[in-house]
């Protein structure tokens, strides 16, 4: 391939997944957290549609995108590692405990469903596979996105047994309350659904780091024209895509076991789908396109950054709009605060090379080491 054509899809692949994972986000930064997952009720007739797109065609695919990215991230450390003579152990341990701090602290202070501190644990358990052939990757990847939803949905769907003074001191912290308020809550929550996140989402991560690391040791992510990907196209892609949105519809209007079910097990299929759709689009940018582009290089600020701006637009303590606005307002308007934040940090990435929290990640990562230590 020509050298332009390296890494363009993950910077593509960012880009989108990051407006992917914002809107789900937000799902749960803008309304209550305590209710029931099975309970995919709206208050409105556009909700209830808003709420069947977004489980439809983002929820578990995007957090899929992003950890595939991880993997391919891990492929790519190995040969920064190799090329400048570094000890790749104490260099992956470093990027481990930085995600690990900066999850915590994103967890507890603006967004409890945080993925990052994930990554991290689960990321330990990538490095003792990083020297697998491609084949063992591919076979133990597919099987744990099997398997995560055997073990996800009876966690999830479980009847939910949240104290009722819980429930109203969310009411009261995010409703009423001031930063101090909404930190002790969501410190709260971040203690107790941590452990479960990482049971049911550490699962398919691994699986995904572990086909993301298999496409850079196999050379698909640095060719977009790769055959795989137009398979995955053609064969995931509509079938993923329909059969996500049919359990999307029959967990939001009819029963919800089922409906879940085929959306948890359809979710992988159209992932897949949403990987070789990527590829193909993904072709040498015109100027605006670019910028945007290296801007979402920048996936870890952007991340971070709706979490933050978002947490402080919905809570009391700043445009006091939790629970008060519709879902389809709340996708609006993480969609634009994605888009302010690509648009400041193409603005950032003109005067530095990184941005600041990649910069924070990078002076953790390379801490203390020296070439051929």
């Amino acid at each position: 391939m020509a050298i332009r054509d390296r890494a363009l899809m993950p910077d593509y692949l960012r880009l989108i997944a990051l407006f992917g994972i914002v809107v789900v986000n937000v799902q749960y930064i803008a309304f209550s957290v305590l209710t029931d997952f099975a309970d995919q009720s709206g208050e409105t007739a556009l909700d209830a549609i808003v709420l069947w797109l977004v489980n439809g065609l983002a929820l578990l695919k995007t957090y899929g995108l992003f950890s595939f990215m991880f993997g391919v991230g891990l492929g790519f450390l190995m040969r920064a590692a190799a090329r400048r003579d570094l000890p790749f152990g104490r260099l992956y341990r470093n990027r481990m405990l930085g995600l690990l701090l900066l999850g915590v602290l994103h967890g507890c202070l603006f967004f409890p469903g945080d993925i990052l501190a994930i990554y991290a644990v689960t990321g330990s358990v990538l490095y003792f596979m990083r020297d697998w052939p491609v084949a063992r990757l591919v076979r133990v990847g597919a099987a744990l996105l099997v398997v995560q939803p055997v073990v996800a949905l009876p966690l999830l769907l479980a009847p939910s047994d949240t104290p009722v003074a819980f429930i109203l001191f969310e009411a009261a912290a995010l409703g009423d309350g001031g930063l101090l308020d909404a930190v002790v809550f969501r410190s709260i929550g971040f203690a107790f659904t941590f452990p479960l996140f990482l049971v049911v989402q550490g699962l398919s991560a691994l699986g995904w780091f572990c086909l993301g690391l298999a496409s850079v040791k196999s050379g698909m992510i640095d060719a977009a024209s790769h055959p795989l990907w137009r398979r995955a196209r053609r064969i995931c892609l509509g079938p993923g895509v329909a059969l996500s949105l049919l359990g999307a519809g029959i967990w939001q209007w009819g029963t919800a076991i089922p409906g879940a079910a085929l959306a948890f097990v359809a979710a992988p299929i159209a992932t897949l789908g949403y990987l070789g759709l990527i590829a193909a689009i993904a072709r040498e940018p015109g100027p605006l396109m670019a910028r945007a582009l290296a801007a979402g290089g920048s996936s870890l600020s952007i991340y971070l950054g709706q979490s933050i701006i978002l947490s402080s637009v919905f809570a009391a303590y700043g445009a006091d709009l939790w629970n008060a606005v519709g879902r389809g307002a709340a996708v609006a308007i993480g969609m634009i605060t994605t888009i302010l934040l690509i648009v400041a940090l193409s603005v950032w990435r003109t005067r530095f090379a990184q941005g600041p929290f990649e910069w924070v990640l990078r002076r953790i990562t390379y801490a203390g080491l020296r070439r051929g230590a």
